[in-house]
């Protein structure tokens, strides 16, 4: 006679709140976490930020015709099924320079937040109560070099302490999800007939009509899978920190006709950066809308990240992007290519020798 399959009592995916300690500066600490911590004010006045410095008149002179082919002649190679015709033969008509600028903020930020989190107990020490538990932002750690994405997990000291293990009630073990805990199931040859053909008996279960679970070696349990069979669980608090580089860039609107996302993948002539604690926006810049801008990002920044983060650095750049309008004509058709940026990138959406490619 075998034991009937026997039904998961259902052990709890997560741990009770009611196995956690109560711990001093950490009440609202969860499993999965508890949202970001705000930062405490500080004891010690901040620096205030220091007025930007002057703005270099700085000009970038118009490429040679000589330069805009080049480029041209590079972006067709680049290109498998583009002739090479058009940048090399093409007859350059004229060319207009339209820079432009771009104003970039950067915020260096670090946000701490906390969770319950456990792992089996192998004997690892326990040091709940032996000491005051140190605040979340009392706890040292090693940031990383300024405006560099980084996040470090620290259990928090004096938090660790041993519970028996809720999944498995102490026990060490929990049913066996393949067998039911039955330690065994219907044989898939015989269908749990014991025989397989007429009065054959079934040779793979010989006759039982069941077989021994290979998932749990016929005991109808398994090792927790919570605390590897160890029956106790370590739960303590660790401390995750992130420290994030909050990045907004505003380019003025320029009438060149190149798209402005193209923008993003160049570089430009630097002319002004300011690193601070706090920046201020920048003032007596000869564009408005540079102006604008950082006035606007500035505040959203100090408004948006202070709160829950504490502020570790800033940096505002601006940046002249140098773009020139090349008309060329090729073959009795008039057409535009643009030469952008430092590296001389090129956008030609209307090139007009492009072939049609077919991998076999």
């Amino acid at each position: 006679m075998f034991a009937p399959p026997m039904s998961d009592p259902g052990a709890p995916s997560a741990p009770p709140a009611s196995m956690f300690d109560n711990v001093p500066g950490y009440e609202g600490t969860l499993i999965g976490g508890g949202g970001f911590l705000p930062p405490p004010v500080p004891s010690v006045p901040m620096p205030m930020p220091e007025p930007g410095h002057t703005h270099p008149e700085w000009n970038i002179p118009s490429i040679t015709e000589e330069t805009a082919r080049e480029a041209f002649v590079m972006f067709a190679s680049s290109k498998c099924c583009y002739s090479s015709g058009p940048a090399k033969d093409g007859v350059i008509t004229r060319m207009d320079a339209f820079n432009t600028y771009r104003y970039r903020l950067e915020t260096f930020s670090e946000s701490r937040s906390t969770e319950w989190s456990q792992e089996p107990y192998n004997g690892q020490p326990v040091d709940a109560f032996t000491q005051a538990v140190p605040g979340p932002w009392d706890i040292p750690a090693q940031a990383p070099a300024f405006f560099n994405d980084h996040t470090q997990v620290i259990r928090v000291p004096y938090t660790s302490s041993v519970k028996n293990c809720y999944a498995c009630v102490g026990m060490g073990r929990s049913p066996c999800k393949d067998c039911a805990g039955a330690g065994n199931k219907v044989c898939w040859v015989c269908n749990g007939s014991g025989y397989r053909h007429g009065d054959d008996r079934c040779s793979h279960c010989n006759g039982r009509g069941r077989e021994n679970c290979t998932h749990c070696s016929g005991q109808g349990s398994r090792a927790c899978p919570t605390c590897h069979g160890r029956r106790q669980i370590l739960v303590f608090i660790n401390l995750k920190i992130k420290w994030t580089n909050h990045n907004d860039v505003y380019v003025v609107e320029q009438a060149s006709g190149l798209k402005v996302d193209n923008l993003s993948k160049v570089s430009g002539k630097e002319m002004y950066k300011d690193t601070q604690y706090l920046v201020f926006p920048v003032s007596g810049f000869p564009d408005r809308a540079v102006v604008g801008a950082s006035e606007r990002l500035v505040r959203e920044h100090q408004a948006n990240y202070s709160q829950t983060s504490r502020i570790l650095q800033q940096r505002q750049i601006i940046e002249l992007i140098p773009i020139t309008k090349v008309s060329y004509m090729w073959k009795g058709k008039s057409c535009v290519y643009f030469v952008f940026g430092n590296e001389f990138k090129v956008s030609a959406d209307d090139y007009p020798a492009k072939c049609c490619c077919t991998l076999l």
